[in-house]
């Protein structure tokens, strides 16, 4: 795969680059601080995916198409149950929780130093400026997290009763496709945890601050949950048509390639499913993005206190 060579090279400098120097200095004392940070943010993701993970498994089935296409939420919640097993609406389990400690640790705990290194940490701040900085740290995730991204998509996604597991998902797509078939779909995933994560915490940014000047909810968790609800619909507003050729192309038949990349699988939803298509599964993404986003921007701003971090 051709961004496959660069990956290593990429990372090693953005690693050793002046401006991640100026990211963990100004972390809120020091790289302590943005390990705290990392480490919190890994956590309330892991917490909270393990909660969400059966909405995923409906919405996946739901993009890919075939027999659920035409079955709806509730058909195909009751198709799995019925033919699979309650149990396999936690399929692909495994490699979401090395998601979420790898992926979303970073694009939450780095939200807050990436803030502050472009000065976009002050209450008059403009709000690109923090959309600016949700969309670095969420590619940077991305980066990351890609693996294990491609290998939850392809466990969501297999029928039957018979999970595999973890090794053997990973085993048999380093035989079928080498190691780039771990970065499949990164180009389509890079953009969507850009668009992703920059609406994610710029938006819950802007409404928390929003709801702290009105006064209309009491502070502490019931305006971090008001926050998290509004910033929900906004992502899976804007991220859907990025999730629906992401899933797409990471769950490609490794013999039997359908699109050569992101652009043409946008070619190709849109000539034979319309503008539609994109938006297809949009539901289950909000029902999934509204709990998801409560879930981790709470606790996460919970283990920041205990932790001894100010709150964002």
């Amino acid at each position: 795969m051709i961004f496959f060579p660069t990956i290593r090279k990429d990372i090693h400098r953005t690693m050793f680059s002046n401006q991640e120097k100026k990211i963990i200095a100004t972390a809120g004392g020091g790289g302590d601080s943005l390990l705290k940070s990392v480490g919190a943010a890994g956590g309330s993701a892991v917490i909270a995916v393990t909660f969400i993970h059966p909405i995923d498994v409906v919405k996946t089935r739901l993009q890919v198409g075939g027999k659920y296409a035409q079955l709806g939420i509730g058909g195909t919640a009751s198709v799995i149950a019925k033919e699979e097993g309650v149990i396999s609406f936690w399929k692909g389990i495994g490699p979401a929780w090395l998601r979420e400690a790898s992926y979303t640790s970073l694009r939450l705990g780095l939200y807050s130093p990436i803030k502050s290194a472009l000065g976009a940490d002050k209450p008059d701040s403009w709000f690109i400026m923090k959309f600016a900085a949700g969309s670095l740290a969420g590619g940077l995730g991305s980066l990351v997290g890609n693996p294990f991204d491609v290998l939850k998509t392809q466990m969501m996604t297999a029928d039957g009763d018979k999970v595999p597991t973890l090794g053997e998902a990973a085993a048999a797509m380093y035989k079928n496709q080498g190691i780039g078939g771990f970065y499949r779909g990164l180009e389509a995933n890079v953009a969507r945890a850009m668009v992703l994560n920059g609406t994610k915490m710029s938006c819950y940014d802007q409404i928390k601050q929003m709801i702290k000047s009105s006064g209309v909810v009491p502070d502490g968790i019931p305006t971090q949950f008001a926050s998290a609800m509004g910033a929900g619909f906004f992502m899976a507003t804007t991220v859907a048509p990025f999730d629906m050729v992401r899933t797409r192309l990471m769950n490609q038949p490794p013999d039997a390639k359908i699109y050569s990349g992101a652009f043409d699988c946008v070619g190709k939803i849109m000539a034979a499913e319309g503008p539609g298509g994109f938006y297809r599964g949009f539901l289950p993404i909000w029902m999934r993005f509204a709990p998801t986003t409560c879930l981790q921007l709470i606790i996460f701003e919970q283990l920041r206190v205990v932790l001894g971090m100010k709150a964002m």
